[in-house]
């Protein structure tokens, strides 16, 4: 099975996402629910996996936090 947009469905990459986390339900810790939000623009088949982890990247490395999340609570 591949991962891109083109090569799979919409319910592979729901499976794909939520197996990649494993915890999706976010009960955790508050961490999971922002993380499985990111990748909803591949589940929607709008951004590759590439592009949002690069997106991600660029943002960490320039200390940048993602919109709408606060963190995970640790300092």
């Amino acid at each position: 099975m591949g991962y891109l947009i083109s090569e799979t469905t919409k319910e592979e990459r729901e499976a794909i996402v939520a197996e990649s986390l494993g915890n999706i339900e976010a009960t955790c810790d508050g961490c999971m629910s922002g993380l499985a939000e990111m990748y909803q623009d591949y589940i929607d088949g709008k951004k590759e996996l590439r592009e949002i982890n690069m997106e991600f990247n660029a943002r960490y490395v320039h200390g940048e936090d993602m919109p709408g999340r606060s963190g995970c609570g640790y300092k």
